[in-house]
């Protein structure tokens, strides 16, 4: 057994984490979080972090990842990218996302250059320039692409892999036409950040979509603090639903996030992805509230740039999607709530 360690990761206790030569880290100080993760009991050998999950749907669990996990993780990536180089640290090294990129950084013998406050277009261009690699790689989530774009320094860079959150196609597409080389990902925590890019799983990855999207390879993590993560398979059952399309996975939103509306089954993503089509839309989040009449009424939440009115909204919807789907309620805000992860806190807009 090893002690835990309650602090934020430095290439220096990441890399003692890793060759077992110092403490296991868990990437937080927040008190609740650390209660509940039990921060003052040991961990098996064989684990060298412990990530909270992004508590987007309640309390987090700690994800039990190990050295061989996290270094397969970063390998498979530097083999689909075309090589190991230096990274831009745009994302917190207390999720997953981040950490990846001190991994990476380590197995690649390269220093991370970090972002130096909010992502802006500043800050981003100058922690570009400080690159000196050979091959430039970042990892950013997609509010981080959105309020980049434009900008040279993202045409620089070898790779720019976006998780955290589903990727509009719009915002892909703009981004692919300035000339920047973006590669969608999909992962969690239990996979040791993404596991497929572009649709396609990294080398020794499995991936079943049928209902829920399934997973078992190397990069998977031993367990949740609380218990086990795999099934007798080996296999990982994610809460996501996705498909096969043309060989190229496709995730289509979350299980628990479908709306039952009068005994309708709506897919928030479906929504999102024709509402955010719309002129006027620059954002959009789809949640499902309590309603007397049909169990859970369809709300948009959307920031505007223009115009939109709520039967505007159904209309648009009820084009490609069935009219069930149509929002039956519209909220117009500034920006949409998120978690620390970059994702939309669909808890709070629920709440709201």
């Amino acid at each position: 057994m090893r002690p835990l360690l309650a602090a934020a990761p430095t290439l220096e206790l990441l890399d003692a984490a890793l060759a077992g030569t110092g403490p296991a880290l868990l990437p937080t100080t927040e008190p609740a979080v650390l209660q509940a993760l039990r921060a003052d009991d040991p961990v098996d050998d064989v684990v060298a972090v412990v990530v909270p999950t992004s508590g987007s749907t309640g309390v987090p669990k700690g994800v039990l990842l190990s050295a061989a996990a996290l270094r397969a993780s970063a390998e498979a990536t530097a083999a689909r990218l075309g090589g190991h180089g230096q990274w831009l640290l745009a994302i917190p090294p207390t999720h997953v996302g981040g950490l990846q990129v001190l991994v990476r950084s380590l197995l690649g013998g390269t220093s991370p250059v970090p972002l130096d406050g909010p992502t802006t277009v500043a800050s981003f261009e100058a922690a570009a320039e400080q690159l000196t690699g050979g091959r430039r790689y970042a990892s950013l989530v997609p509010t981080q692409l959105r309020r980049l774009l434009g900008s040279p320094a993202l045409r620089s860079f070898d790779a720019v892999l976006l998780g955290g959150a589903a990727a509009p196609d719009a915002l892909l597409e703009a981004a692919r036409a300035d000339g920047v080389r973006v590669v969608p990902t999909y992962g969690m925590s239990e996979t040791s950040g993404g596991c497929v890019y572009d649709g396609v799983p990294l080398d020794g990855v499995e991936v079943e979509a049928g209902t829920r999207v399934r997973v078992r390879g190397p990069v998977l993590a031993e367990a949740y603090r609380s218990g086990p993560l795999r099934d007798p398979d080996g296999f990982f059952t994610t809460d996501d639903v996705g498909e096969w399309r043309d060989g190229r996975l496709v995730v289509l939103g979350r299980a628990d996030d479908v709306v039952v509306t009068g005994g309708e089954k709506v897919a928030p993503a479906a929504v999102e992805a024709v509402l955010r089509a719309h002129p006027s839309v620059v954002d959009v989040a789809v949640v499902g509230v309590p309603d007397e009449e049909w169990g859970q009424r369809v709300v948009a939440v959307v920031v505007l740039r223009g115009p939109l009115a709520l039967a505007e909204a159904r209309d648009v919807v009820a084009g490609p999607l069935p009219r069930a789907a149509a929002p039956r309620e519209l909220r117009v805000v500034d920006a949409l709530p998120l978690l620390s992860s970059g994702k939309v806190d669909r808890m709070r807009l629920r709440q709201a």
